[in-house]
């Protein structure tokens, strides 16, 4: 039987593996992508349901990221709307406070007495100026206990980098790469899409099959081996056909991109940051002002994202509640959903009567790696070289020094393309 041959296999077909397709074939690559699923994008799918539209959990882009940026090197274009803090509501011991947006609701809110609105509007002021990268190897606990005197206002920059983040880890977590992302967040704000995030997934898509990629889907990958001649790569499918390349990209979770290549080293190295999650399709919101509100002293976020951006039919929305989870705590996840239940009783009293879907995720992962302070902040992430390993690479967001989240995903797909394209150059050319 003919063995098909081609310069690069990606496996993996979420935005990472999407990006990183598109962007060696629009140099004249010749790709094929597997995905293991039937449908392509994996966490950056949207479910619908009645005209109202469900990401995977709460996602925002960042206007200003890496991630954005390819994505228009790509050619691909976005509708959404910017949610804005203004108006929000501060959870603190049961009870709804003005979120500190700005300098009014700073001087009004109940959070915390006027010492401590002093502190906060100094360190609220100062943030944008501080240098993320000698903090690189500092906990976010130990930024904020050296930088911040009253507990109240320490609970309030958690609660900023836990929601810039998505992770609820202070004692591990880096705050210079806490730090950056919040800043990222504050200068350039966050999108919600209109359609939700399956708009990327299809555009990067259609982008691929523009540049000639050969995209299979239900293509469950077997074995990755290194074959005879130096650089040249075997994948085994579970249907047991064999294709060839040249070189090949894995864009997977690390877990599975360590098994496929043989390595232990990646699992133990990658912390993965969860969160549980309750979506809700609301034939009417009950009280519309009330748009977003920020745990302070529990890790709790609460979003009507429909409120920017089209992913409701009109009248109604959908609401997106999260709960940051701890890595190495066992979860009790009756537990996690009346409490976001219970958020939203406060935030929203009367929303049971008028549910039309509701989905709840106990342990969605939102990123793969916790980017800790041990292991010296984004800069501390496997490269996308495999060591040792000639013509292999990997992308997603626990790879590269750039970004977090979508960014860092999109950011490695950029760095692996341009990295494999000049092994492949130097290759012909020798």
């Amino acid at each position: 039987m003919a063995v098909e041959s081609s310069d690069v296999i990606v496996i993996g077909g979420g935005l990472g593996g999407l990006a990183t397709a598109a962007l060696l074939a629009r140099e004249g690559r010749s790709i094929v992508l597997l995905e293991k699923a039937s449908v392509l994008g994996g966490r950056a799918g949207t479910q619908a349901h009645e005209g109202f539209r469900f990401n995977f959990g709460p996602h925002a882009l960042y206007r200003t990221g890496e991630g954005a940026r390819v994505l228009r090197d790509l050619g691909v274009r976005w509708s959404g709307g910017m949610p804005s803090a203004s108006g929000g509501y501060a959870i603190a011991g049961g009870r709804c406070h003005a979120l500190p947006g700005g300098f009014v609701s700073l001087l009004t809110t109940g959070l915390f007495g006027v010492a401590a609105k002093l502190e906060a509007a100094r360190l609220l002021g100062a943030l944008g100026k501080l240098e993320p990268a000698p903090l690189a190897r500092v906990s976010v606990a130990r930024f904020l206990a050296d930088h911040v005197r009253h507990a109240s206002v320490r609970e309030l920059f958690a609660a900023l980098f836990r929601l810039s983040t998505y992770a609820a880890d202070a004692e591990r977590q880096s705050a210079g790469a806490a730090l950056a992302q919040l800043q990222l967040a504050l200068a350039g704000g966050v999108e919600y899409l209109d359609g939700g995030w399956q708009t990327l997934v299809d555009a990067l898509a259609t982008s691929c099959r523009s540049a000639g990629v050969v995209v299979r889907t239900g293509a469950g990958v077997e074995t990755v081996a290194l074959g005879g001649d130096a650089g040249s790569w075997s994948v085994r499918l579970r249907d047991g056909a064999t294709l060839a390349a040249r070189a090949v990209v894995i864009a997977t979770p690390p877990t599975v991109a360590a098994e496929l290549l043989g390595r232990t080293e990646w699992p133990g190295a990658t912390i993965p940051v969860r969160a549980a999650c309750l979506d809700l399709a609301l034939s009417h919101l009950p009280e519309p002002r009330a748009r977003f509100a920020l745990g302070i002293d529990r890790p709790l976020y609460f979003s009507v994202h429909s409120a920017v951006a089209r992913l409701a039919p009109d009248g109604g929305a959908v609401v997106q509640l999260a709960k940051y989870l701890a890595a190495g705590v066992r979860d009790d996840a009756k537990a996690d959903e009346r409490e976001l239940e219970a958020l939203a009783d406060l935030v929203q009293p009367g929303w049971r009567a008028h549910v039309v879907e509701r989905r709840f995720l106990p342990a969605m992962t939102v990123s793969h790696a916790l980017v800790t302070a041990g292991m010296g902040g984004t800069a501390g992430r496997v490269d996308v070289e495999v060591p040792g390993m000639p013509g292999a690479y990997v992308v997603g967001d626990w790879v590269g020094p750039e970004g977090l989240l979508a960014d860092a995903s999109l950011a490695s797909a950029r760095r692996a393309a341009r990295v494999a394209g000049r092994r492949l150059d130097a290759r012909a050319a020798a």
